[in-house]
Order: structure tokens, then sequence, then C-alpha cells
């Protein structure tokens, strides 16, 4: 089985840097709490399973850049999308 590393690496770098880049707004009342972040992650990989692999990669039935992408975002959110940067812009 081959691991094809392309999409796998160029999605997590464009899931984390778009990660970074989601703040929560002070005027939202949305917490997320794990929970949501186990759903989007379950979402995430129904629906790679429908999208399919790209044309000629074998290497399973999931799109694996698309999955990939969802992990980067989420540990990007997690690393560098805290709270307190938020707080710190209103003051």
């Amino acid at each position: 089985m081959i691991f094809y590393l392309g999409p796998l690496v160029i999605g997590f770098l464009l899931g984390f840097i778009l990660g970074t880049r989601i703040k929560p707004s002070p005027e939202s009342k949305l917490k997320f709490d794990a929970e949501v972040y186990l759903i989007v992650l379950i979402a995430a990989i129904v629906v790679a399973y429908y999208v399919g692999p790209f044309p000629y990669y074998l290497d399973s039935p999931l799109a694996s850049g698309f999955v990939s992408s969802i992990i980067g975002i989420l540990i990007g959110k997690l690393l560098f999308g805290r709270e307190g940067s938020a707080k710190s812009q209103i003051e």
C-alpha cells in the first residue's frame, strides 16, 4: 500500500494556516467543546469517504487530502486560535 504524501502535506499545511486564522468573536455566545470537534472530525471522515480518493490514488477509500486539511484546521485552531488573542484585540 502506497501513501502519497503530496495531498497529505499540502492539505495539512493549508488547513493549519486556515485554522490559525479562526478567532472567536466576542459578540458570539457560541462555545466549542470537545464534542463539537469530535462531531466535525466524524463528519469530515464521512464526507471524505463519499468524495473518494483523488483519481489514480488507490491508497485508501478516503480523500486523504481532505481529511488531513480538517485535521490541520482543528490543530491550528487548538494551538493558535485561542480566546486570549481575541480578548486582547478588544482592549
